[in-house]
């Protein structure tokens, strides 16, 4: 087998795009912010049906291609590399992160006191599209943006037997020869700066998060100390993960990461108002299966309350963003599956674990706020997202274990991220990758040394922000992408695999 090499000109030219990038976006941090936060806002409005028609477009292509003759198109020779089970955990634990702990919680009540529709605020109808909204967004929408750069990535690799694990190669169905030059170089490198941003979406939450329950537990204030002690914490943990590799370490890391997220969910579900959380959920469901094609297409152009910007279509273009980075991953681990396999779990599995979450804590902490039990919606407003999590936790039974247990349970997820991460950033970076290679361990370890610097850097100074909303941006380009990967994979599909 061929020795794993970098490719020298991705792996410095990233370096230096994230190095500069992010000095320059830092230092310049008071006119930068204002531009970024108009351009995302322009994204948002101007853009709002584009990425409404993708969404919706790419779901209804993946459920064509899952149930059309293509569905059976196995990918790779031999068994599956991966139980059902650990790939199901692999594939939810690196799209969702802390994210979905967050905003399981907190999401519904921003939809309470700012709801769609022009529903008034805090009313019978704002609470019952509080929970709804959240389970739209994470659900099967959300990972139809994550499955299609699967398939076609997974087909590049495994069918067209391209060794390489670069968004550049899937898009060569598309762009020819051009994907093999400097445009190609180019895509891969913004590929890698949409990744970094990502995961500063992930730390900027989760960090503070965490921060905020362990100074709870340990009766001392959130600082940027304890910040960075936290980050060093999580580096160590995904470092460690990614050094051992897909089998030994990043597999394992999922599993465990699944098995404590579900023991929380149902020990919240069990000691928590159970039968409003089921009635909750069942209605919020309805609604939004009703509403599916409603909700999928709302830009609100007359009422122009903001909200399909500000919510739906933001969480699009940060979903698109972050996309390359889940396909590459995943359709590294999806040896031996059939698309009609990849696209049903992607969609299921990452939905299901979605919903289960919004299920449990989002009607749990709705039901705390409409039965006056905890006023979150005002520590939300007072206090920020951090004290509203813990404020919630606290109120749950046996809070002295529960806290604990769930940082334990936010650091190992922070770290599923950032694994996975770590291992697709040396895997860009490496000039070929055959069937059953891995990154060489040194260079993974750069990667995380260097994911590491950024974000406790950007901690202390206050930047992750900037690199939030400079990845959003990013989805621009990316849009694009989508666009190139859909005649990038049927152009190989017609010539693959003509009707006899």
């Amino acid at each position: 087998m061929n020795k794993v090499r970098i490719d020298p000109f991705i792996f410095w030219a990233s370096i230096a795009v994230i190095v500069a990038a992010t000095i320059l976006l830092v230092v310049n941090r008071s006119t930068a912010e204002p531009y970024l936060d108009d351009m995302m806002t322009a994204i948002t409005y101007k853009m709002d049906w584009a990425f409404q028609f993708l969404t919706i477009g790419l779901f209804i292509l993946l459920i064509w291609l899952a149930f059309s003759r293509y569905g059976k198109i196995r990918l790779g020779d031999g068994k599956p590399e991966f139980s059902t089970f650990s790939w199901g955990t692999m594939l939810f634990t690196a799209g969702m992160g802390t994210s979905i702990m967050y905003w399981s919680m907190l999401e519904p009540i921003f939809y309470f006191t700012g709801p769609p529709f022009g529903i008034e605020a805090e009313s019978k109808g704002a609470a019952e599209w509080a929970l709804t909204y959240g389970l739209f967004h994470w659900g099967i929408s959300a990972w139809s943006l994550y499955a299609f750069p699967t398939v076609v990535i997974a087909y590049s690799y495994f069918i067209r037997k391209r060794p390489s694990l670069k968004m550049s190669v899937a898009l060569s169905g598309a762009l020819g020869k051009y994907s093999d030059g400097w445009v190609g170089k180019l895509i891969d490198i913004l590929v890698i700066w949409s990744l970094v941003g990502g995961l500063g979406t992930s730390l900027g939450l989760g960090v503070p998060m965490v921060s905020a329950v362990v100074g709870s537990i340990l009766g001392v204030k959130q600082t940027l100390t304890l910040d960075a002690i936290i980050v060093i914490c999580i580096t160590i943990v995904y470092s460690a993960s990614a050094y051992l590799g897909l089998h030994k370490g990043i597999r394992r890391l999922s599993d465990i990461n699944v098995y404590l997220a579900l023991a929380l969910a149902v020990f919240v579900f069990i000691t928590g108002p159970t039968l409003f959380i089921l009635t909750y959920f069942t209605n919020s469901f309805g609604m939004m299966i009703q509403n599916f094609a409603m909700m999928s297409f709302y830009t609100d152009p007359i009422g122009k309350g903001g909200f399909p910007q500000g919510w739906t279509v933001f969480y699009w273009a940060w979903f698109a963003a972050t996309a390359p980075f889940m396909g590459l991953f995943v359709a590294r681990i999806s040896k031996g599956r059939t698309i009609r396999q990849l696209i049903t779990h992607m969609l299921l599995w990452g939905s299901i674990g979605g919903w289960i979450y919004f299920m449990v804590f989002g009607g749990y902490t709705m039901n705390l706020q409409l039965q006056d039990i905890l006023p979150v919606k005002d520590i939300l407003a007072e206090s920020g997202g951090p004290a509203s999590i813990v404020s919630i936790l606290k109120s749950l039974p046996l809070s002295a274990i529960v806290l604990p247990f769930f940082v334990i349970l936010a650091v190992i997820f922070l770290s599923t991220s950032m694994d996975s991460a770590t291992y697709i950033l040396s895997a860009i970076a490496t000039k070929e990758l055959g069937d059953g290679q891995e990154p060489a361990r040194w260079h993974r370890m750069v990667w995380g040394a260097i994911l590491a610097t950024i974000s406790i850097s950007l901690l202390l100074i206050g930047g992750l922000r900037v690199i939030q909303t400079s990845a959003v941006v990013v989805s621009v380009p990316i849009y694009i992408f989508y666009l190139l990967l859909v005649v990038s994979l049927l152009r190989w599909l017609k010539q693959d695999f003509p009707k006899a």
